[in-house]
């Protein structure tokens, strides 16, 4: 076994951590590893993703279903409208240079990352006690299906804000129930790229493999988390990702990206400390509760 092959297999273990415990991210570190360490080109590395986070985050589901977490009809009408959106963003995205595919990959993560972190503007979200409006899911479900489709993502970064920004689900039972949605989609859109896309499917098994026992750690993690942490730790963590995405695709160095990143907080810091009227203080009170 090579040493790649060993270190493709460890990462791995947290794209299931990360789907267990937040609900997504599991594309956001699968794509990654398989295009940079384990050199698969971008397109595959794509359509593999959409394999082993389909069954990690079916696999990840049950658990979050005996303890309650999961809303199963929000749940299978969002899956099942994101089904459709992403095939077609499956057949799309086998004609759509690899380069132009992770640049937007990672675009979303930044605008994922920056909703997470800030929250809804005004009033906190009051969390639903029954099943979104059919009509609301079946059209958030297609857009991000489509999207997700496309640029080879689960879709747990932008399903997890959706039912938490824009359905005002509770952030420990959008977890659950995005796994839900992630399983469906990622299979279509699977079923799109496989079209135009061969896969390496001893790699892609073990990958799966190693992702699935790392979901068990992460599925007992996310009912201890506190929910606010739950968020904003999802929000930074996505954007850490999407800065070494687009550092990679861009050739920019990664000191060049770190020294910005260090100024811009520094900078942040200061406003929150000095200026009474800063906006980042604008999504301090906000919190979403169980």
């Amino acid at each position: 076994m090579s040493l790649t092959l060993v270190i493709t297999l460890l990462l791995s273990v947290l794209v299931g951590v990360s789907l267990g415990l937040l609900g997504g991210g599991g594309s956001i570190l699968t794509v990654p590893i398989l295009a940079y360490v384990a050199g698969l080109e971008a397109k595959e590395a794509i359509a593999a993703s959409l394999f082993v986070v389909g069954v990690t985050s079916a696999v990840s589901v049950v658990a979050h279903a005996r303890n309650g977490r999961v809303r199963w009809r929000t749940g299978l009408i969002f899956g099942a409208a994101g089904m459709v959106g992403a095939f077609v963003g499956g057949l799309l995205g086998g004609y759509i240079p690899g380069t132009v595919l992770m640049i937007a990959f990672a675009l979303m993560m930044l605008a994922t990352a920056v909703a997470m972190i800030r929250g809804r503007r005004g009033q906190a979200a009051k969390p639903t006690t029954g099943d979104l409006p059919v009509l609301k899911v079946v059209l958030e479900g297609l857009v991000v299906g489509l999207v997700t489709g496309i640029v080879g993502a689960g879709g747990g970064f932008l399903v997890v804000p959706a039912l938490v920004l824009l359905g005002g689900l509770p952030m420990s039972v959008a977890v659950g129930t995005s796994l839900l949605v992630i399983a469906m989609k990622s299979f279509a859109g699977l079923a799109g790229y496989l079209t135009t896309v061969q896969l390496d499917w001893p790699l892609v098994l073990g990958v799966t493999a190693a992702a699935v026992a790392g979901s068990f750690v992460g599925a007992r993690l996310a009912g201890i988390v506190p929910e606010q942490a739950l968020r904003k730790g999802f929000g930074i963590f996505v954007l850490a990702m999407a800065v070494f995405v687009l550092a990679r695709e861009l050739a920019v160095p990664l000191w060049a990206i770190g020294t910005l990143g260090g100024a811009v907080l520094a900078a942040a810091g200061v406003c929150w400390a000095v200026l009474p009227t800063c906006p980042l203080r604008r999504s301090a009170p906000h919190r979403l509760t169980t």
